[in-house]
C-alpha cells in the first residue's frame, strides 16, 4: 500500500500560525513585560521569544542534515545521535546562553522580520520538496529537546518548530490571551 501523501498545506499553515501569533505578541506585549521572567525557564520573555524564533531557524539546518545523514547506514546514524545525546548537558547550557546573547541582536524589533524570512523559506521548501523526500529520516538526539524523537522524517522536522513554539508559548509570562483560544 502506498504511503499517504504529505499534507503540504497543513505544514505551511502551521508555520503561518506561529508567524501570526509571534507578530501578535510583538505588537501587543506591554513595555514592562519584555524583561519579565518566564515560567519554568531561566529566560526573560524577550529571550524566550527569540528562542522560539530560533526553533524555526534550526529547522532550516536540520532539513539539510536529514537529507544528508538520512542516506547513511542505520548504525552510523544511530551512533551519531548517541554521541549528540551524550553531549546533552553542555548543549542545554550553550542553547541557554546562546539565546540570551542572540536576543540582543534579534530583539523585539528584529525577530519578527527574521521569522518572516525563515517561514517564507520553509514554506517554499515544503512545496519544492519531492513527495518521496518527506519519508526520509534519521536518528535524532532525543535528549536535546522534548519534541525530538529517536527517529524523525523530514515531515516530522517540518512539524517540530510548531510543537517547540507552542511549548514555549505557554511559558511566557504575559497578560495576553492566546489568540487561538
Amino acid at each position: 500500500m502506498p504511503e499517504p501523501k504529505t499534507d503540504r498545506n497543513a505544514l505551511a499553515a502551521d508555520l503561518e500560525r506561529a508567524r501570526t501569533d509571534l507578530h501578535h505578541l510583538l505588537t501587543t506585549m506591554g513595555e514592562d513585560e519584555w524583561a519579565q521572567p518566564t515560567s519554568d525557564t531561566e529566560w526573560t520573555n524577550e529571550q524566550l521569544l527569540f528562542h522560539m524564533v530560533f526553533g524555526y531557524m534550526v529547522v532550516q539546518r536540520l532539513l539539510i542534515l536529514v537529507r544528508v545523514l538520512g542516506h547513511l547506514p542505520e548504525p552510523v546514524g544511530r551512533a551519531f545521535a548517541g554521541l549528540l545525546n551524550a553531549a546533552a548537558r553542555p548543549f542545554h547550557r550553550i542553547n541557554y546562553y546562546g539565546s540570551c546573547l542572540a536576543a540582543t541582536v534579534y530583539n523585539r524589533n528584529r525577530m519578527g522580520a527574521k521569522l518572516d524570512r525563515v517561514v517564507d523559506a520553509l514554506q517554499r521548501s515544503i512545496y519544492r520538496m519531492p513527495e518521496s523526500a518527506f519519508g526520509r529520516g534519521m536518528h535524532f538526539p532525543s535528549r536535546w529537546d522534548p519534541y525530538f524523537r529517536e527517529y524523525m522524517t523530514l515531515a516530522d522536522v517540518y512539524r517540530y518548530p510548531g510543537q517547540h513554539y507552542d511549548h514555549h508559548r505557554r511559558q511566557l509570562n504575559i497578560g495576553l490571551a492566546d489568540p487561538s483560544d
